[in-house]
């Protein structure tokens, strides 16, 4: 099973709200397996255009580890601050495992 992998852009209005945020937060994605794996508030663009602000990578045990997180209840209280303290952008990602090589 492929992990989940959710990324988001956080256009920061309110440190102080991101910090009671990331406190909030914290328990659920320590019960949902979650690791962040990166926090970038400038990340490179290689190509195109990406959102200002900050960029957080957060790695799940699976996709459907990441959707029950989301939608949890222990979530839905940290997740208000968020948007309050932040204009955000989010996807969820599906993992990518290479086939075996043939031959």
């Amino acid at each position: 099973m492929p992990k989940g992998y959710v990324i988001v852009t956080e256009a920061i209005k309110d440190q102080a709200g991101m910090e009671a945020y990331g406190r909030a937060a914290a328990p659920s994605m320590a019960e949902a397996g979650a690791r962040v794996l990166a926090v970038d508030a400038s990340p490179q663009v290689l190509e195109g255009q990406w959102h200002e602000g900050r960029t957080v990578l957060v790695e799940f045990p699976s996709v459907e580890a990441a959707q029950a997180w989301y939608e949890s209840a222990a979530y839905a209280e940290a997740k208000v601050l968020r948007l309050a303290a932040a204009d955000c952008n989010g996807v969820l990602l599906a993992g990518f495992e290479m086939p075996p090589r043939q031959g």
